[in-house]
């Protein structure tokens, strides 16, 4: 389990903006990922596979913003503690 983190809609909902906010489009499709998903930095697309369930979804795209290089103040103040526990998980790990 992602530390700090429910598996609910909201929490997915909240991460999902944190990638769009970011500058990204992020959309859910079928595909053969190895990881679950794939990040098209020269178009600025993520994608994840949309047969995933809440968590696989939600720990995919923790990842994501692992490796995405987001400037969290330009962020909504609202985002900034979910994209701070994100930015602490993901810098352990």
């Amino acid at each position: 389990m992602a530390e700090g983190f429910k598996y609910t809609p909201a929490t997915l909902k909240k991460i999902e903006e944190i990638v769009e906010h970011s500058g990204y489009t992020l959309r859910y499709e079928r595909g053969n990922f190895r990881s679950g998903f794939c990040i098209l930095d020269d178009k600025k697309v993520v994608v994840v596979n949309r047969f995933f369930e809440l968590e696989g979804r939600i720990n995919s795209l923790i990842d994501i913003i692992g490796n995405l290089k987001i400037d969290a103040s330009s962020l909504p103040e609202r985002l900034r503690p979910t994209f701070d526990r994100i930015s602490l998980q993901t810098a352990v790990t």
